[in-house]
């Protein structure tokens, strides 16, 4: 009987972690000022408040896949990634000359895909790949976008929280982005128009599809929900200060009423995705025993599928 030798294969090489740490730091020190311009508009603009928790969720996503006998690195590939990396300091340029910070935000998450690529190959691009797609939300929208995104959604809010006050029985009118119940002149200004939820949510829910073992119809149906569940989290906000007002003349209690529905917004909106969940997971049917008996999410309900 002949054997048969094998040849051993040869580890991926790494680089010197001294030059990991190097490119990292001439990476930040090149996009300073697009980190500067997104924390500026973290802290100023409610609607993005949400970015400061991205990057943590992000390194979360890669601290996931510290278990032992994951293979980080494969054959690196320095010249492929080194003309992406020149390819988006180009497009960081360009940014530059036209002000538009987000295309810089991009150049910044391609930057971050090349070093990966460079230095630990498809391997490590694969593994990083979803913490770099979901830094995409701590990006600002361009003020264009907002607009063409937050008028319709006021216009909506205006009508679905109309329609919500005549079902319960108010005498509420809409007039433009105004709701009229008997004296009181309700408002649906720009920042209650859902953005920011919808922003916000969007961000749990793609969290949410990255973390959990679910069929890609499960996840598509999450992702489906976005718009409908930000929509109807914000409409009831808007009812219930509208019904605050038609209760009280104080104008600290009307402004303490609408401060606590805003901060009621998020969990509500939680309490849907998870009630969503429970929803998909007692209407899609596994077809083998391992994912029968997998538990989802189910934000500590301990809800499972059902069986077939």
């Amino acid at each position: 009987m002949s054997s048969v030798e094998r040849t051993p294969v040869e580890p991926a090489r790494t680089q010197p972690k001294w030059l990991w740490f190097l490119c990292g730091a001439g990476l930040v020190w090149a996009f300073w000022p697009t980190f500067d311009f997104m924390v500026e508009k973290w802290i100023s603009d409610p609607q993005y408040s949400h970015g400061f928790l991205v990057p943590f969720f992000s390194a979360y996503l890669i601290y996931r896949k510290l278990v032992p006998g994951t293979v980080w690195l494969s054959k690196p590939w320095p010249i492929v990634g080194g003309a992406l990396l020149v390819l988006m300091f180009g497009l960081r340029a360009l940014a530059g000359g036209l002000l538009f910070h987000q295309l810089d935000a991009i150049a910044l998450f391609g930057s971050m895909a090349a070093l990966a690529l460079a230095f630990g190959g498809t391997r490590l691009l694969k593994l990083t790949a979803p913490a770099i797609l979901f830094l995409l939300f701590m990006v600002p929208l361009p003020y264009e976008l907002e607009k063409n995104v937050g008028g319709p959604l006021k216009i909506v809010a205006t009508w679905a929280s109309t329609f919500l006050l005549q079902t319960l029985g108010y005498p509420a009118i809409a007039e433009g982005n105004i709701i009229l119940i008997d004296e009181v002149r309700l408002g649906v200004v720009d920042a209650c128009s859902g953005l920011k939820m919808l922003m916000t949510f969007s961000a749990f829910a793609f969290g949410a599809v990255l973390l959990l073992d679910r069929t890609w119809f499960e996840k598509f149906l999450i992702v489906l929900g976005i718009v409908p569940i930000a929509v109807l989290t914000n409409t009831l906000r808007i009812v219930a200060t509208g019904i605050a007002h038609t209760l009280t003349p104080d104008k600290e209690t009307q402004n303490l009423v609408h401060d606590i529905n805003g901060w009621l917004m998020m969990p509500l909106g939680l309490g849907l995705l998870a009630f969503q969940l429970w929803c998909l997971s007692n209407l899609v049917v596994r077809l083998n025993a391992a994912d029968a008996n997998r538990e989802p999410l189910g934000f500590g309900l301990g809800l499972r599928p059902a069986s077939a």
